[in-house]
């Protein structure tokens, strides 16, 4: 299996399975239905255990744009392969989430609710901030990516860096989690977004676009600092990158701030004239 048709496949499983817990747990008449926030990140966790389980000898199963791109701006991955495992996360995500709508296909009438819909497609925010938003999928995917390279640097018991690396999902979701769904993952969750968008999915609604950049860019700006991070701390080597893309954050949270305070003015000022 090539490294491509590896990342393609893996990210497509990756969804299948946590898109999948995300619908049974909020599509009505499913017998997951409302069994909650702890059985979906759990079941996030196991499908990126499996994912890295299937596809891990053949690409070293990233699965995640941010992980591709910390491992590149670490020097542990080459910049040409780059373009090519994020085309391949990306496909895979829209095909993982098309299964997911296959799946439930009869579930799709019975849910009211279109943000129900979309929320198991694609990430959104427990409340519309877009400073606060972008800044906790920085962090989330600043802790995977530092996870994952911790947890790289121990030796565990043949096969079981997976398994280890899906409880580091599990704890990312419970503790980190509820603020934005913990895209952590631009692949994740701008593939499945397009997969709601075309999908002929009964009263869908919105695709919520207004939103997509966050779990897009917050987690590449994240992951890329986790893994500069690391590489400064962990490994004791500060490069030119670490500062570029530390300074490349701040300017996007102060820009993002500015935008988020400007807006709040603006809608208070509006609730005060009505």
């Amino acid at each position: 299996m090539s490294a491509f048709m590896a990342e393609l496949v893996g990210t497509a499983l990756l969804i299948i399975l946590g898109g999948g817990v995300c619908a049974g747990v909020n599509l009505k008449k499913s017998f997951a239905q409302n069994s909650g926030w702890i059985v979906i990140t759990m079941g996030w966790g196991l499908a990126v255990a499996v994912a890295v389980y299937a596809v891990g000898q053949f690409s070293g199963a990233h699965l995640n744009p941010a992980v591709t791109l910390a491992l590149a701006f670490n020097g542990d991955f080459p910049w040409a392969d780059v373009p090519a495992y994020i085309v391949a996360q990306l496909l895979g995500a829209i095909i993982g989430a098309t299964v997911v709508f296959l799946h439930y296909l009869p579930h799709w009438k019975e849910t009211d609710d279109p943000g129900v819909k979309l929320g198991v497609f694609a990430t959104g925010p427990a409340i519309p901030n877009r400073f606060a938003n972008l800044l906790s999928e920085m962090i989330g995917t600043f802790v995977l990516v530092v996870g994952i390279l911790a947890i790289g640097a121990n030796k565990f018991t043949d096969g079981l860096n997976p398994f280890i690396v899906g409880f580091l999902i599990v704890s990312i979701g419970l503790s980190l989690g509820g603020t934005t769904g913990y895209a952590i993952n631009p692949a994740r969750d701008l593939g499945p977004r397009i997969a709601h968008f075309f999908l002929p999915i009964p009263g869908k609604g919105s695709s919520n676009w207004q939103y997509a950049w966050i779990p897009v860019l917050g987690p590449a700006l994240g992951g890329s600092f986790g893994g500069l991070f690391y590489k400064a701390v962990f490994v004791g080597k500060v490069t030119a990158a670490f500062w570029y893309v530390l300074i490349a954050i701040i300017v996007v949270l102060a820009i993002t701030f500015v935008q988020q305070t400007k807006t709040t003015t603006y809608q208070q000022t509006k609730n005060a004239l009505m």
